[in-house]
């Protein structure tokens, strides 16, 4: 499931425990010179909920703890960002030694603040290459500036879902490539049912819908946020004027914004069996790799495949490639066990065994070379599109800021306004967002 669109709240157990903790103390100042053959018990804070997805932490736990005995783990699920984020401005002993985020943008955020423990250190004392162990992109979002105050606990890939029965009907031999040809199919594809509605859309671009914000599309022409300096430059960046006119056209060519609102507006849940591509009212449509587990489990009424999303015509080279997200782990600067608890972050993120079980288990990503290329993993080649996704070099994740994911909502209302007709001037637009994400940027500093 998408962590991102999980609700975010604190459990009861973490409320009863007194750990929902405010104020802004500086954190407690930890200790690396512990012994981690020693017995000690860590605290395990993370965000899976559902009893499938916890069952799958208690058993890599219990691997782990085979392992080293001498190291006991008490996990904590369903715990959000902004509830470690308290205790670890608290410190003491209720705050967490080992933490999981599903939130990438706050990596900035984690690592500026030295709230998350550099693991740079532990690497090298105890051997771990990481540019050997983890793919780029998964290094680019687990730190900033320098500091690997994280590592990558699997991975989420985004590609193209599409109704293989809806293409054979339409006569279309294979998944579009290129936008243009995206445009084309998707026009193909799209069915009117009456003056303003539809009976089925071929891809619906709308930033509203589903998975579909704009981060996640933008990321298809590879652009930059940020300069060396650290200022938004959005309005210096041309793929942005591109991106916004590529959308413009994708709608127009389906009838429109307002008509394709007006469909979109009657989609069922996402995470529901009247789900819009399930229900076959969109014919393509962006998502991550748990979408084919649940497509299953559903039990799907017609054939479907997966592609990786088309690239703009000038980058046609590009192909193949995908917005990359995932979880992040690390080490709470507050812990007075950081050995024992590296020894807990290196089994999750880095064991080969560890990291293909979890991956099969929960239907995320694999987040090593390894992993990657291991015989036990799940041999559904739906499943394996995303990880040619997830190692194609031109695939992208949002930069990591210390204002955390301040400048995508930023993005997201400035997109929302774009689509609907509310910005005459996409560049004087683009400068003024710009203006928004760096104050944004230095208030958060100060």
């Amino acid at each position: 499931m998408p962590r991102w669109r999980m609700p975010i709240c604190a459990s009861a157990a973490l409320a009863a425990a007194g750990l929902l903790l405010s104020g802004c103390a500086n954190p407690s100042v930890g200790s690396a010179n512990d012994d981690p053959t020693k017995p000690v018990t860590l605290k395990f804070w993370h965000g899976w909920s559902t009893p499938g997805e916890v069952k799958a932490v208690d058993d890599s736990i219990d691997r782990f703890e085979k392992l080293h005995p001498n190291i006991k783990v008490r996990a904590t699920g369903n715990v959000s960002d902004e509830t470690v984020n308290q205790a670890l401005r608290a410190g003491g002993d209720k705050a967490p030694d080992v933490v999981s985020s599903f939130t990438t943008n706050n990596v900035g955020q984690y690592c500026d603040s030295g709230m998350w423990a550099d693991l740079d250190p532990f690497m090298r004392k105890t051997g771990l290459d990481k540019h050997k162990t983890f793919p780029k992109t998964l290094l680019d979002y687990t730190s900033y500036r320098g500091n690997q105050c994280a590592l990558p606990l699997l991975a989420d890939a985004f590609g193209m879902y599409y109704n293989k029965d809806a293409y054979k009907k339409a006569g279309i031999e294979r998944p579009p490539r290129t936008m243009s040809e995206f445009e084309e199919v998707s026009e193909k594809l799209t069915i009117r049912s009456g003056g303003d509605s539809y009976k089925q859309v071929g891809f619906m671009p709308n930033f509203r819908f589903y998975q579909n914000s704009p981060d996640r599309l933008f990321a298809q022409w590879g652009p930059r946020y940020f300069d060396a300096d650290g200022d938004s430059r959005l309005a210096d960046e041309p793929s942005a004027y591109k991106f916004f006119k590529t959308t413009r056209q994708l709608v127009e060519a389906q009838g429109g914004f307002r008509d394709l609102e007006k469909f979109r507006m009657s989609f069922g849940d996402e995470m529901s069996n009247q789900n819009a591509f399930l229900t076959g009212k969109v014919a393509m449509h962006l998502d991550g790799e748990w979408r084919g587990l649940m497509l299953d489990e559903a039990k799907a009424g017609f054939d479907w495949g997966v592609a990786p999303l088309p690239v703009p015509d000038d980058q046609a080279d590009t192909y193949g490639r995908g917005f990359i997200t995932g979880t992040v782990a690390g080490i709470a600067h507050s812990s007075k066990h950081q050995n024992a608890a590296w020894e807990l972050v290196r089994f999750l993120t880095a064991d080969t065994q560890q990291v293909v079980a979890f991956a099969n288990a929960i239907h995320n990503v694999p987040s090593t070379f390894a992993a990657l290329k291991s015989p036990d993993l799940d041999a559904d080649p739906t499943f394996r599109t995303f990880f040619d996704i997830l190692e194609n070099k031109h695939s992208k994740a949002l930069p990591p800021s210390v204002n955390g994911g301040a400048y995508v909502v930023s993005l997201m209302d400035f997109a929302y306004g774009v689509e609907s007709g509310r910005v005459p001037d996409l560049r004087k637009g683009l400068k003024k967002l710009d203006e928004q994400i760096d104050a944004d940027t230095l208030q958060s500093k100060s």
